[in-house]
């Protein structure tokens, strides 16, 4: 295999196999094409037979997609991985704290370190929420963080997803997919687990159990319903916790407590882990024409009768705009410098900064603040004149609505291709679990890789693909 320009997680930059890669390498050399082919194959059979889809949107029509799976697994060492939780920790923390403050006395904001509009005139800022404080004081009990990388020990990230991040699921299913296919090369390689993450999330969660709680914590998971793109990961991990899948119309308030239709008539929920936007979460509070949420469970949520994971109003966290802060914002809560920088972002808030991201807009990639799913962005290199054009004007018609980014030259890591193995661009996004003593990063997480050659966009919803992520022990 030809490595890529920039750094390949197997070959390097100089084209030697990389030490954690060695023994896998061994395995690939004495391994017929014709045998791993096949594999693939089986691979996207077993996916398509278990039903692990996700919807598009956004489309004349929605459609359902299988998530197409590589079986080239991504390999980390234990050294790596150790500094990248370390890192994770330590922003997770931060975020955290950053939570409460700017829910309560917003000492970040009377010290100078983020404008004051850049939270009060936030969309995802929850003014309900100011004063309240969530049991054990967590906000965020599932994160998802987006790294990216760019060298041998150069991590960068990209994004925090602390709102309702999603792809566990399948980060488990390419696990169990890999154990099932290649049971020999986890007896040759020794590859730190996942499986227990479910179990993992249902002690975390039930960690965060409000005070009202009586016995063991009654887990909900809250799900949209069967149209929602992520159905398929809500009933996964009810299923694996061993918890009831509810949706809206399965919950009222009772007695002050949320609680859920069963045969013996309602039970009350201690901890709700909602896979529902705030927006559609309680429509006596949020929006009035939601179907989706339960009247009342926001009242229910600040006299302490139940737990949200996450909190209402985390969405702040996410915001692109946020995120170019979040160097000030670890420094502030643990007087620490960040462990894992921040991708260099541009506000186009700020006409200065407007100024130079119009001027090189052919460089650079632009993100709305709320956007997702590799929706809403253009890259510039790659785009069209036309393209350029269209978003000039929308960044000058809405600045605030936009930040921007260098190119980065991320890393690759081999994908099996038609002709062999080929190098794809990759990101990664670890889950971690937070409750009030503890802050658990999966080892591993899911890698996301973009299928075609050269593109950057790693995203199912753009044709991107996943991969099993192995940190091996030391």
């Amino acid at each position: 295999m030809v490595a890529a320009p920039g750094f390949d997680e197997m070959w390097g930059s100089d084209e030697r196999l990389r030490e954690p890669y060695q023994t896998f390498n061994d395995w690939l050399d004495g391994e017929d094409p014709k045998r791993l082919r096949a594999k693939q194959r089986e691979a996207e059979e077993v996916f398509r037979l278990t039903g692990i889809t996700f919807n598009v949107y956004g489309r004349a029509e929605a459609e359902e997609r299988l998530i197409p799976f590589d079986i080239i697994p991504r390999i980390i060492s234990d050294r790596e991985w150790s500094r990248v939780t370390k890192g994770i920790e330590q922003r997770v923390r931060a975020i955290n704290a950053f939570l409460h403050d700017i829910y309560h006395r917003q000492e970040i904001i009377k010290a100078g370190r983020i404008p004051r509009e850049m939270i009060s005139d936030n969309a995802a800022f929850e003014p309900r929420m100011i004063g309240v404080s969530p049991p054990g004081g967590v906000y965020t009990h599932i994160v998802g963080t987006d790294l990216v990388r760019t060298g041998p020990d150069e991590f960068f990230v990209l994004e925090d997803n602390a709102r309702t991040p999603s792809g566990v699921s399948y980060m488990l299913e390419n696990r169990e997919t890999m154990l099932q296919m290649f049971p020999e090369l986890f007896s040759k390689n020794r590859v730190k687990g996942v499986q227990s993450y479910p179990t993992d999330l249902r002690r975390s969660l039930a960690a965060c159990a409000p005070a009202a709680t009586t016995d063991t914590p009654v887990v909900a998971v809250l799900t949209p319903g069967i149209y929602n793109s992520a159905y398929y990961e809500h009933a996964f991990l009810a299923d694996q916790m061993g918890v009831e899948l509810v949706e809206g119309h399965d919950l009222r308030v009772v007695d002050g407590r949320v609680a859920m239709r069963t045969t013996c008539g309602y039970k009350p929920i201690d901890v709700l882990y909602r896979r529902v936007d705030d927006d559609f979460l309680d429509p006596l509070n949020f929006n009035p024409e939601s179907q989706l949420g339960v009247p009342g469970i926001l009242d229910v949520y600040r006299a302490g009768g139940i737990t949200i994971a996450n909190a209402p109003g985390t969405g702040i966290a996410d915001d692109k705009a946020i995120y170019s802060y979040m160097p000030e914002i670890v420094e502030f809560y643990t007087g620490e410098r960040p462990l894992l920088q921040n991708v260099p972002t541009w506000r186009c808030s700020e006409p200065d900064q407007l100024a130079y991201v119009l001027d090189n807009l052919h460089e650079l990639v632009v993100k709305e603040v709320h956007g997702s799913g590799g929706y809403g962005m253009l890259i510039g290199p790659a785009a069209s004149k036309k393209e350029l054009a269209a978003f000039r004007r929308k960044l000058t018609a809405r600045p605030g609505n936009y930040i921007a980014q260098p190119t980065l030259s991320l890393s690759t890591v081999p994908i099996f291709a038609q002709r062999g193995l080929a190098p794809r661009h990759v990101d990664l996004r670890p889950f971690v679990l937070v409750s009030p003593d503890q802050i658990k990063v999966t080892a591993g997480g899911l890698t996301r890789v973009a299928l075609k050659k050269g593109s950057l966009v790693v995203n199912s919803s753009q044709g991107g693909g996943t991969k099993d992520t192995w940190v091996l022990e030391d």
